[in-house]
């Protein structure tokens, strides 16, 4: 049973483009969709946490809105923030989905007890993980993965809960 919902940002919440305006700014884009799977690990008591490598403060403002559990940005060694996590939460990493797309998140995808990338991962990514999920990053992969892999049992009971307070 999975007890802890952990995932990438870059080429999983977003497609993975990282985009300028002319004075500079950096921009992504989030699709609303996996708003939802936060909401459906909020439902079912299962906290969600984002570990990133990059550090802005869009990734910052999302995670606050959608009221993620967990932020961690420039994160270099994600096994041991996972390893932290679970030594927190009193579970082995056989208790964790993890859901990445690249080269940083290879060794928590090899360690955690459900693994899945999006569509658009590198193949070499996609041969190391439990499920390659329909959608590419940035198209609401997170929440394919919450719905029809983590919580598939769970949702028709969660559907008929009454949503009140989430905001996308």
């Amino acid at each position: 049973m999975i007890k802890l919902v952990l995932t990438d940002i870059d080429g999983v919440w977003t497609d993975g483009g990282m985009y300028y305006d002319a004075t500079g700014n950096e921009l992504k884009k989030f699709h609303t969709y996996d708003s939802a799977g936060v909401l459906w690990c909020k439902m079912a008591g299962i906290p969600v946490g984002i570990l990133t490598g990059e550090t802005t403060d869009m990734v910052e403002r999302r995670a606050a809105k959608l009221g993620v559990d967990h932020l961690f940005q420039g994160a270099k060694d994600k096994v041991a923030i996972a390893t932290t996590l679970c030594k927190d939460y009193g579970i082995s990493l056989d208790e964790v989905a993890y859901i990445g797309d690249d080269i940083n998140d290879l060794n928590l995808l090899r360690l955690v007890g459900l693994s899945a990338c999006p569509s658009s991962a590198p193949e070499y990514i996609q041969a190391e993980v439990d499920i390659v999920l329909r959608k590419a990053g940035g198209q609401g992969v997170f929440r394919e993965f919450v719905e029809t892999h983590i919580l598939a049992d769970q949702m028709p009971e969660l559907l008929k809960k009454k949503i009140d307070s989430f905001r996308q």
